[in-house]
């Protein structure tokens, strides 16, 4: 008797430690009802001078085309190849060219001479894994990757590689700058933010998406300095911006805008905006801080808290729409010059019900401002602030959407497809389609020579939107 009672507590502990490892390798949870960071705690040190490259199956597609980072090649969206697109889709949906199996997370495709590039979080392997995928078929060309520890947290990875002939930049979740050669995925450098620059990872990992302009990819720490430019054949830091107010990162990506005779880089921190100069990373102007949200309303003024998604979107005329989630709304800002000093002014201020976004970047097309309202509704509106339709229900409004052939592809959680005239006369659905399994459709689309590259937080696939 005393032997078996000598067992029991064993064989519970046994069976307890059974269950956590059983666990740990389910998928994550469906219903994930609260967006509450993980505190991850885990060692941020990663092994990226000695990671590893394997060689697939895969072959490059000759498939023409592009869409070589974040947004597309012209950072707004929009694809602008002359390829006929369907208009209706068969009975079940447009046609899958490929699906192939993701770690968990929402990182979305950059496209380049007919290679897929995406940043994948390799669980079993505990490593940041850059694949180099075939445009044709999915398969595998090679990847590259290197080891650290991440958790689930939303997800886990959510950037996308920005893409040369030259170069392949990414940004991992625990903020690992990366540089490979885009053909043989050979290593070039790498930059541990967060190591050598103080940055403080954002909640549920990092989501900017890295910018490679003229050569040199354009990172924000937001930790000792704001921005930085590194010369992507050598690593070596071309200059930086100092970051006096401690400003911290946010999952904004920073976008070039030209204004007055020149060229800038505006960058939305948790704090506020600042547009930077190309050339030597002065700083140029941002927004004021934020005493209370009263004041914010009535001034250019912009902040959100815990953090804030969408990037700016530049327009004509020195002005810039910014938009966010957590009841935030949106703002219209136009930046004045008084000689050498550029200052930002506020322009209008809409409460999100009107017009916010949690997640996604508006888009401004044909003079027009397309985007997500926190209600799910997709929302037109003209650069007055004047709401021309709002239709539609998407879920909670997190999916992502894209301009192509004159009309809007909009994704909803899970997984639904929908197409839209993109026209601002009205809301006009042409079809929609169940493409995904869901949950969490979020990923940012691409688009292709008539091929739509969308994911939900476990699936990536390519599906067929050319007219027949």
């Amino acid at each position: 008797m005393k032997i078996a009672r000598a067992v029991v507590p064993i064989l519970i502990a046994t069976a307890a430690v059974a269950a956590l490892a059983a666990w740990l390798t389910l998928p994550a949870p469906v219903d994930v009802r609260e967006r509450v960071p993980v505190e991850d705690s885990r060692g941020q040190q990663a092994a990226m001078g000695r990671g590893v490259f394997k060689p697939g199956r895969g072959r490059p597609a000759d498939i023409p085309g592009a869409w070589p980072r974040f947004r597309g090649a012209a950072f707004d969206n929009i694809s602008t190849e002359t390829i006929p697109l369907a208009e209706r889709w068969p009975a079940g949906g447009p046609k899958v060219i490929w699906s192939r199996q993701m770690g968990e997370g929402y990182a979305g495709a950059a496209v380049w001479n007919g290679r897929v590039y995406v940043l994948d979080y390799d669980r079993k392997g505990q490593a940041d894994a850059l694949l180099c995928l075939s445009l044709a078929d999915g398969e595998e060309i090679w990847r590259y990757h290197y080891e650290v520890v991440v958790l689930r947290n939303h997800g886990m990875s959510r950037t996308v590689p920005a893409v040369t002939d030259k170069y392949v930049v990414t940004l991992g979740p625990k903020c690992h700058v990366l540089c490979v050669d885009p053909t043989r995925g050979t290593f070039r450098w790498a930059i541990d933010l967060v190591r050598d620059y103080g940055t403080k990872r954002p909640d549920w990992y990092a989501g900017q998406c890295p910018l490679i302009d003229d050569g040199r990819a354009i990172i924000a720490p937001a930790g000792k300095v704001m921005m930085m430019a590194v010369n992507c054949a050598d690593g070596n830091v071309i200059w930086q911006t100092p970051n006096p107010k401690g400003w911290l990162m946010s999952h904004s990506s920073v976008v070039p805008m030209e204004f007055a005779g020149r060229r800038m880089y505006v960058y939305c921190a948790n704090e506020g905006v600042v547009g930077v100069d190309s050339r030597d990373g002065r700083i140029l102007w941002q927004t004021p801080e934020v005493p209370d949200k009263k004041q914010a309303k009535q001034s250019a003024a912009w902040a959100i808290k815990p953090t804030v998604v969408p990037s700016p979107v530049p327009l004509e005329g020195g002005r810039i729409f910014l938009s966010g989630g957590y009841g935030e709304g949106s703002k219209m800002i136009r930046l004045r010059q008084d000689g050498d000093k550029i200052t930002p002014e506020l322009v209008f201020h809409l409460p999100p019900e009107v017009f916010g976004s949690e997640q996604q970047t508006p888009i401004f097309y044909r003079g027009r401002l397309y985007g997500m309202r926190p209600s799910g509704e997709m929302v037109c509106m003209d650069l007055k602030g004047n709401v021309l339709w709002a239709g539609g229900q998407f879920g909670k409004g997190y999916g992502p959407y894209v301009v192509a052939g004159g009309m809007l592809y909009v994704m909803d959680d899970d997984g639904v497809l929908s197409l839209l005239r993109a026209t601002p006369e009205g809301y006009h659905e042409l079809d929609r389609a169940k493409v995904l399994e869901g949950p969490d459709s979020w990923g940012p689309m691409a688009v292709v020579a008539g091929r739509l590259i969308a994911r939900d937080l476990n699936r990536m696939v390519c599906l067929d939107i050319r007219a027949k």
